[in-house]
Parts: C-alpha cells; sequence; structure tokens
C-alpha cells in the first residue's frame, strides 16, 4: 500500500510537471511505432526550427539574439513534454525553473554570458539537481532530498546553461533498458516496441524525440554508448574522473572495482566536444579534488591514421546490420586511405566475468535491500544480473583483493595487446572501431548483452558512439544457417527477425587508450568527414 501511494505521487508530480504553457495538442488516437515526426503536427513552425538546431547552431542563435533565451527554453519544454507523451523518458520537467532561469540569463549583460548562455540541458534523474529530490529508480527514494553539491551541475550553470529536464533510468540503474515500477518502461521513439537503452535511455529518448540537444548521463557498463546506439543519436564515455559525481544517487556509490563516469549525450559530434571542452575550461578540478588535473587538450593526430576493426568479441557475434554498418564504414576509412588492420579480441569473457564480480562483491544485498524497504518487485532484468549470476556472490576482503588483481592483470595484459599493433612500424592502432552492442536495440526486457560497451569501462578506456545506419529489412536478412558458438550467442542469434527491427537506428563506437579522451573525438571527426559528413 506504502509503495503504492509513494509511486502514485511520483507518477503524479511527473505528470503535472509536463502541462506546459501553452498546453499540447491532443495527440493521435493511433500513434505509430515510430513517432519521430509527430511533433510536427504538434509544435509551431518557430519551435520546430529552435529545436532542429545542433548546439553550436543554437547558441550562435542566441548570441545573434535572433531568439531569446526565455523562447528557446519554451520551445524545448514543449518539445520535452511531447517527448514525454510519445516514449515516457521524463521523471519531471522543470517549467518554472527554467523560465525563470531563462529570464534572468536574458537580463545579464553581453560581458557575463557564459559559453553556454541559454542552452537547454537535460540531466539523467539519479544524478540529482540542487533543491529537488532523487529516487534513482527505487521506491525506498521516492521524495528522497537532494544531498550534497552537483558538481558538474553547478560547472553547467555557471557556463550559463538552463537545466530543463530530468529523464529516466532503471531499477538500480544497472539495466541496459529502462523500466521501473515508479514510471514503467522508457520506449525507444524510432520504434516504440524496442527498447532505447539503458541506463541513460530516458536522455536518448529525450535527445532522439529533440526534447534536448545535450544532456548528460551516466556509463559504467554501457549507460550512455549503448542508448546513444539504440536511438541514433550520439554519446561519449571519458575516462573516469574526467567529470565530477557529486551527488549522483546509486546503491553501490562506494563501489570503485568498476568506476562509473558521467558524460554527455548530443544530437551532433560537436555538441559532445562543446560540452568535454566547456566543461574543463572551467577548471572543475579545484572543487573536486576527485578529478584529474587535465584541461582539455588540443590534439595532433598522426598524417595517416591507424584504425582497427572489432568485427566480433568471439563470444556473440552481432546481427547482420550492425555487421553492414562496420562494413560501410571500413570501406569509407579505407577510401580516405586510412590505414585499417583486424583487432583480435582476447579474454573479453574473463573481463566480463570479473566485471560482473566487482558490480556487486556484496552478493547485491544492498540493492535487494533497499528494493524490499521500498515493497516493490524485483524486475526480470535486475534479477538476471544480480541472482541468476554465478560470478555475483558475497566476497572476503581477500576475496575482493583477489578480483582487483585480477582486473589490474588484465588491463596490462591489454595494453600489452594494444602497443603489439605497433610491433612492425612503431604505430600501435590510433583507435579501435567495433560494435556499441550485438544488435540494434532489442525488444524490451532483452538487453541481456554488456560486453561490447562494458569492456572498456573496465580498461577505463574512453568511447564514443556515433550513428549510422538503419536496419534495412533487404540489406539485413538473418543467416538462417548460422551455427551459434554459445548459449550467450544463440540468445541474441535468435532474437535477430528482421521485422522486429523496422527503423531502428545502428551505431558504432571508437575507443581509444586511457586518458585519450581529446584524441577519440578527434578520431570521431576523422571518420565522419570520411564517411561525407562535415
Amino acid at each position: 500500500m506504502i509503495a503504492t501511494k509513494l509511486i502514485s505521487e511520483a507518477r503524479s508530480h511527473r505528470d503535472s510537471s509536463i502541462l506546459v504553457d501553452p498546453l499540447l495538442s491532443p495527440l493521435p488516437d493511433t500513434l505509430p511505432k515510430n513517432v519521430t515526426k509527430i511533433a510536427d503536427s504538434i509544435l509551431t513552425p518557430e519551435e520546430l526550427k529552435i529545436t532542429s538546431y545542433d548546439v553550436p547552431e543554437l547558441l550562435q542563435a542566441i548570441r545573434s539574439e535572433e531568439y531569446s533565451c526565455e523562447a528557446v527554453t519554451r520551445a524545448f519544454l514543449r518539445r520535452a513534454a511531447l517527448a514525454q507523451k510519445l516514449t515516457n523518458c521524463l521523471t519531471e520537467l522543470l517549467p518554472s525553473r527554467a523560465i525563470a532561469r531563462a529570464k534572468y540569463l536574458d537580463s545579464l549583460p553581453i560581458s557575463e554570458h557564459g559559453r553556454f548562455q541559454g542552452l537547454p540541458v537535460s540531466i539523467k534523474e539519479h544524478h540529482g539537481m540542487e533543491g529537488l529530490t532523487n529516487n534513482g529508480g527505487y521506491v525506498a527514494w521516492i521524495g528522497k532530498p537532494q544531498d550534497g553539491r552537483c558538481s558538474t551541475q553547478e560547472v553547467l550553470l555557471q557556463a550559463g546553461a538552463v537545466l530543463h529536464a530530468r529523464t529516466t533510468q532503471p531499477q538500480t540503474t544497472m539495466h541496459l533498458e529502462t523500466s521501473t515500477n515508479i514510471y514503467g518502461a522508457t520506449t525507444n521513439p524510432w520504434n516504440t516496441d524496442l527498447a532505447s537503452g539503458g541506463s541513460s535511455d530516458g536522455e536518448s529518448a529525450l535527445i532522439a524525440c529533440r526534447g534536448s540537444i545535450l544532456g548528460m548521463g551516466g556509463d559504467i557498463g554501457g549507460s550512455i554508448r549503448c542508448p546513444a546506439a539504440n536511438t541514433g543519436i550520439y554519446g561519449f564515455k571519458p575516462t573516469p574522473r574526467r567529470i565530477g559525481k557529486l551527488c549522483s544517487l546509486a546503491a553501490v556509490s562506494g563501489q570503485e572495482g568498476i568506476i562509473p563516469t558521467q558524460g554527455p549525450l548530443a544530437s551532433s559530434r560537436s555538441g559532445l566536444m562543446l560540452f568535454m571542452e566547456t566543461y574543463l575550461s572551467y577548471e572543475p578540478w579545484i572543487k573536486d579534488d576527485y578529478l584529474v588535473p587535465i584541461p582539455w587538450r588540443p590534439v595532433t593526430l598522426p598524417a595517416k591514421l591507424k584504425i582497427a576493426i572489432m568485427w566480433s568479441d568471439d563470444i556473440v557475434t552481432p546481427h547482420p546490420p550492425v555487421t553492414r554498418a562496420l562494413k560501410e564504414v571500413a570501406k569509407s576509412l579505407s577510401e580516405a586511405g586510412i590505414e585499417l588492420v583486424e583487432w583480435k579480441p582476447e579474454g573479453h569473457d574473463d573481463c566480463w566475468d570479473i566485471t560482473q564480480a566487482l558490480y556487486y562483491e556484496d552478493d547485491g544485498k544492498h540493492v535487494e535491500k533497499l528494493i524490499a524497504e521500498g515493497g516493490e518487485e524485483m524486475l526480470l532484468l535486475t534479477k538476471w544480473l544480480i541472482k541468476d549470476n554465478e560470478n555475483v556472490k558475497y566476497r572476503t576482503v581477500e576475496g575482493v583483493w583477489e578480483l582487483k588483481d585480477r582486473r589490474n592483470a588484465y588491463r596490462l595484459k591489454y595494453n600489452e595487446l594494444w602497443l603489439s599493433t605497433g610491433a612492425k612500424d612503431n604505430h600501435p592502432v590510433d583507435a579501435i572501431l567495433c560494435p556499441a552492442g550485438p544488435g540494434a536495440a532489442p525488444p524490451h526486457g532483452n538487453a541481456k548483452y554488456w560486453n561490447y560497451t562494458s569492456q572498456w569501462n573496465l580498461l577505463e578506456y574512453p568511447g564514443v558512439v556515433f550513428p549510422v545506419t538503419f536496419v534495412d529489412q533487404a540489406l539485413d536478412g538473418k543467416d538462417e544457417a548460422y551455427v551459434p558458438k554459445n548459449d550467450k550467442d544463440r540468445f541474441n542469434w535468435e532474437l535477430y527477425e528482421p521485422g522486429k527491427y523496422v527503423d531502428a537506428p545502428v551505431g558504432l563506437q571508437i575507443v581509444t587508450r586511457r586518458f585519450e579522451d581529446e584524441k577519440c573525438l578527434d578520431i570521431l571527426e576523422a571518420v565522419e568527414k570520411a564517411m561525407g559528413r562535415k
């Protein structure tokens, strides 16, 4: 009864928050599965124009006084409210707070404008926001007041941003898709039968609907990159300790075997770059000494890039659309004069075993306790990760030490593997191009293979995801003769039927070595230019 009451209150608060002024027109009685074009018949021409800009163009429009901060904020509030109705991506819209902030920014002299003057930015709910509550996906935490400083949000506000929306995450914030007992499931705007990723998929769905063009998520196993790939947007997981995480709420916040990191999701590559450049220009490590004191640095790429292609991790074979995307990008890179080699993965199954064990050194007891305290049901993907997992068990201090020894040894082994690619020419590969997942966005409840993203979390390598193509019913037929390698491969292969994936975006991932964050994004630029993009 208490859980039901708390859930009802949380949903009522969210629903009342999206009653924007003026109210949205009613939606069609029957919605298509692809809802990305619904805004065209609901919003005004000016709102559609404002929300169509990417970050640099929108900032320029504000600087040139083509639009006021208030006009921009109101447009994004209405489009975000519509995104919520279409995909269930919000925990809270912030109209009063955001409009008051925008009016204040409009009153400032130009000399006091920040680099993000008037830019609406959305925030994944469990990262917190000053003066509000934070539930982190748990019923037990509904109404929990925000505790402490939100260091990254402070920098965004200092830069002139308008924080206008808070977005969904899954129960425990540890699924690669989003569903909670509080808000239900978040859906993919390209095909609402599919998941939009996790755990930052409120962000990905909102940005794919253009209710935001820049948002902040978090990533401990793929939670920025998977949602970005699933919804056809851009997402960047930096090296840990480059972006602050003060005030983020998580049940395992003291766990540091695999360190989570916050990072941007955006409608464009330029949005990611501006986020990183702007955030680090404020020297956040002075107030948040958890961070490494490294500014955003200019990088000179080699005259001839050398990129490794990882077609598969040799455990689970990607679905045909992912393999086609890799082939298409590889062809463009080769034609642009970029040297390509094949990446031979080593020990990715061992890496996943270590990673799962380090997530829950306490056998998941604290998570189970929180779920019980809220009187809520443990969802199936929580059960799959914690209860049905032979790697999750209670560890003694010595057991944790042993795990971290294995982790450190694996990191050394992988660094040697990377360096070995330069044995003949003294030029190790500059980056790895690889899948962001074993397929496009899966049907709800089936995101059970993390290795294409979680691999790089254990290694602490930065990774960026970018959109490439869409599932093509003619080109991406299923190979009925394929024989799966193992049970995980069989589950993934049997999941694929092209007709289930209509309109599903396909993204890929670029990975560089630890603290090569700037290089990672610069290589993305080189890759996209080779693909014929700006």
